[in-house]
């Protein structure tokens, strides 16, 4: 990789009073390790923040532009929640009833009551697949094998007592039922009625055309002492765990080859622009109804019962599909705010109270699953800017 060079030009626009994101942008590069970047922001459906600047390779031989597309990891689930909220507020799908409604092959193993709901709130018990069937990365671009082994999974703990993070398996079991009622896969269904509907340039499953356009993700630096916690952390895991994040291990590089970018992948493998989360969260926060009605929206943010979870070891409360900024402030002061952050940095999250839509990707990750440091300082510079959050 090559040595940091001088702090790139930040390229795009901010509107007055909201300086201070540029400058916490600029220091993201300057302090926070940042190799390239986009971040934006709505606010009741008006672009006040689109700015992005770096390079798109660790080489740092590509500017980052406009329209380059990143890999967003676990921001994807965000997205992939709004479509199955769309479909529940179209009196398309009964989140309480049975998955297996819809999906009849998952009542096996004991799973025959578990309702939409807690897939949705990460609480069904299958967090991944078991350890005697070992997958790479490369099995996950085989949805048939991935759902049918999903389907024939015992859940690792009591179903609905708990949420334990679906790191991987929650794009294959909502996407699934996505699947079963639409007759389509789950990037179709997003770029019909989310990217569509929004002009966001979001795409879970990218086309040919669009590689050229791809960043290219960037593991985090090696920390000897991190590596060993984690090392341990994983050797004294339960099964629930293991399956969720060992089976397979998920590793930056593992975005990078084409056969990733392609595949659909609804927990993981969604790529867009930092404008294109803005965008869609934006629908959501504006009260324009684009995506969900006042009531779906009600319902799809909604929480399912805070707890320490069950693979994360963290405390929090899922929404449906969503996570809640809560106690933990993740999207901001509002606690009501809600949205999905992804391994590595990157973020989608809506605040209706105050109106405000936020996307932020970047292709340098960091070590955290979630309230990355570089997203929490221009989160924080956005809501600064708002009278109303003064």
């Amino acid at each position: 990789m090559a040595e940091p060079t001088a702090i790139p030009p930040v390229q795009g626009t901010c509107a007055p009073g909201f300086e201070a994101v540029r400058e916490e942008f600029t220091r993201n590069f300057a302090e926070r390790g940042e190799v390239g970047a986009a971040v934006s922001a709505t606010v009741n459906g008006e672009v006040v923040v689109d700015l992005w600047a770096g390079w798109t390779d660790p080489e740092r031989t590509r500017s980052w532009q406009s329209d380059t597309l990143t890999n967003v990891w676990s921001t994807t689930k965000g997205i992939t929640a709004i479509a199955a909220n769309q479909l529940a507020d179209r009196g398309e799908l009964d989140l309480d009833a049975p998955v297996a409604t819809y999906w009849p092959e998952f009542a096996a193993a004991g799973k025959a009551e578990i309702p939409v709901r807690w897939l949705l709130s990460h609480r069904s018990g299958v967090t991944g697949v078991g350890l005697e069937h070992p997958l790479t990365a490369t099995d996950l671009y085989d949805w048939e094998k991935v759902t049918k082994l999903l389907a024939a999974q015992e859940p690792f703990f009591e179903p609905g007592s708990v949420s334990g993070y679906q790191a991987i398996s929650y794009g294959f079991l909502v996407g699934e039922v996505i699947r079963r009622v639409t007759g389509g896969t789950v990037g179709e269904f997003v770029a019909h009625n989310i990217a569509e509907p929004t002009g966001a340039d979001f795409l879970i499953g990218v086309s040919d055309a669009d590689l050229a356009r791809c960043s290219q993700m960037v593991e985090p630096p090696s920390d000897p002492e991190r590596e060993s916690a984690l090392a341990a952390a994983f050797a004294a895991a339960g099964p629930a765990p293991l399956a969720a994040l060992a089976n397979p291990p998920a590793l930056g590089r593992h975005a990078n080859v084409p056969e990733w970018r392609k595949a659909e992948l609804p927990s993981v493998g969604g790529h867009g622009t930092a404008r294109a989360l803005a965008t869609i969260y934006g629908a959501l926060a504006d009260g324009s109804e684009r995506l969900l009605s006042a009531e779906g929206l009600r319902n799809a943010r909604q929480g399912q019962g805070r707890c320490v979870d069950a693979v994360a070891g963290v405390g929090g409360e899922f929404a449906l599909g969503f996570t809640l900024g809560s106690e933990e402030r993740s999207f901001g002061p509002n606690p009501l705010a809600f949205g999905h952050d992804g391994f590595g940095g990157s973020t989608g999250c809506a605040d209706p109270e105050h109106g405000v839509g936020f996307g932020y990707v970047m292709n340098q990750m960091g070590p955290l699953l979630r309230d990355d440091p570089r997203k929490m300082a221009l989160l924080t510079a956005v809501y600064e800017a708002l009278p109303a959050a003064k």
